[in-house]
């Protein structure tokens, strides 16, 4: 199986900003309908991954601005995420850490996801080029 380069996602703009955005769409539709805990970390980090989706919609992702913006929005992200996913190490190291009985909301886990996830479309967003 070939790994894609970069030139390969280039061709696949649309559904990886899509994907974002159902991504961001989803994850709140769990938290309004009361599945979930509410969190302001991870409220900030879903809806910072589908506005940068959005971001990716527009017609010139590589314009000066639409980047500015992008970044802007990644490093609040981050910087949220990383708090997030520090406290889960905090408690690692404590040994407080516990995955809970809904392992798959766990924080910690969730964080790092949403991290990988924003910086992944803030880089695609810069380096991405239009294809001629």
């Amino acid at each position: 199986m070939k790994i894609p380069s970069l030139d390969d996602l280039f061709r696949y703009r649309y559904p990886i900003a899509i994907a974002a955005i159902i991504i961001s769409i989803v994850t709140w539709a769990v938290e309004l309908l009361g599945w979930v805990y509410v969190c302001p970390y991870c409220r900030t980090q879903r809806t910072v991954i589908g506005l940068i989706g959005l971001s990716l919609l527009f017609p010139r992702p590589d314009h000066w601005l639409s980047r500015w913006i992008v970044t802007v929005l990644a490093l609040f992200g981050i910087v949220v995420g990383s708090t997030q996913h520090f406290a889960g190490w905090r408690k690692i190291m404590s040994g407080e850490f516990s995955w809970g009985e809904q392992w798959y909301v766990n924080p910690w886990m969730l964080s790092g996801f949403a991290l990988f996830i924003i910086t992944g479309l803030a880089l695609y967003s810069w380096v991405w080029k239009r294809q001629d």
